[in-house]
């Protein structure tokens, strides 16, 4: 827990992480936590899609594809749901199964319940087993830097951000990373179908 702390204190500490910037960018992303510390560790109260009060450890017990996301964000973030999308179709159909798609927004005044919803009926996910969250400014911050994600607000309500897709085992702990957009989908596969 203390590797986790260190890592928080150094990436919000980051100058400029919340100035604005102009336009939309993505960012690169920073360093995740260690693989040994479970993220259920940061606790905090979400909400969900469907407007229920839950907590990260209700994903506990299976294996998890997490990213953060925006819902106005016109670029990359549908783009990162697309590549969620292709990861989870090149998974064997029993395994797709299992796994838990978790997607929490950097943005929790706009991205309500009913606007998260929404969004992910249009892009046409299994919502039993995909998940948009949001929660307080201040856990999305925390998460974010557990799982190596930067972003600054923009001006005109854009959200610059890094792009990244982190497989968790079944206690929450970092197995995989996927940085960037359109990046291939093997390194998540392979170490999906090692954890069955």
């Amino acid at each position: 827990m203390k590797t986790l702390a260190l890592l928080l204190a150094g990436l919000l500490a980051v100058p400029g992480l919340a100035a604005a910037a102009e336009g939309h960018e993505t960012l690169p992303a920073a360093e995740a936590a260690t693989a040994d510390e479970s993220i259920y560790l940061i606790g905090g109260d979400y909400e969900s899609h469907d407007g229920k009060k839950v907590s990260l450890e209700i994903l506990r017990g299976k294996p998890v594809l997490i990213s953060m996301f925006y819902g106005t964000c016109p670029h990359a973030c549908p783009m990162l749901i697309t590549d969620l999308k292709r990861v989870e179709q090149a998974l064997p159909e029993a395994l797709r199964e299992k796994v838990q798609v978790v997607l929490v927004t950097f943005d929790p005044a706009r991205d309500t319940p009913a606007s998260m919803k929404a969004l992910l009926e249009a892009h046409r996910v299994d919502t039993g087993r995909w998940t948009m969250m949001r929660t307080a400014p201040e856990k999305v911050q925390e998460l974010a830097a557990v799982l190596g994600i930067k972003y600054r607000f923009a001006a005109g309500g854009a959200i610059n951000h890094s792009t990244v897709i982190t497989l968790l085992d079944a206690e929450g702990r970092i197995v995989e990373r996927l940085e960037g957009l359109r990046q291939p989908e093997g390194p998540l596969v392979e170490k999906l179908t090692a954890m069955k």
